[in-house]
């Protein structure tokens, strides 16, 4: 699921925290994670090819090694970013001693789940 299928006009709660908020927020929290797990990788493809790319046309080896440290870089840092989300769940579920409603708030906000699974968010009629 591309899009999580909150209704933008309603209110949710996450479990038993007591905490309403509008389907607006979690809705954009996970397009933007959607985004991000899309976008990075495609930038690292583009930009590596730029890269490498430069230095093969400059046929210089310095320009060579440069070029393959610059890619390895961007690719640390693509990684990094790319599992973010799943290392702040890991630390969520450790924090969390096993605790379902700040589970469930996670799942909500960054993998859009929605009621009626009863892993996500819970709409407020």
């Amino acid at each position: 699921m591309f899009l999580a299928n909150f209704d933008l006009q309603g209110l949710y709660t996450c479990g038993e925290l007591g905490f309403n908020f509008s389907g607006t927020f979690p809705y954009l929290v996970h397009t933007a994670v959607t985004i991000i797990k899309i976008v990075v990788p495609i930038l690292l493809i583009i930009f590596g090819m730029l890269d490498l790319g430069k230095a093969v046309v400059a046929s210089k080896e310095d320009e060579i090694k440069k070029g393959q440290q610059t890619f390895i870089k961007r690719v640390i840092a693509a990684v990094i970013v790319f599992f973010v989300i799943q290392i702040v769940q890991l630390i969520i579920s450790f924090v969390s001693n096993g605790d379902e409603n700040i589970t469930r708030c996670f799942n909500c906000f960054v993998n859009g789940t929605v009621e009626p699974d009863e892993n996500g968010c819970v709409e407020i009629n």
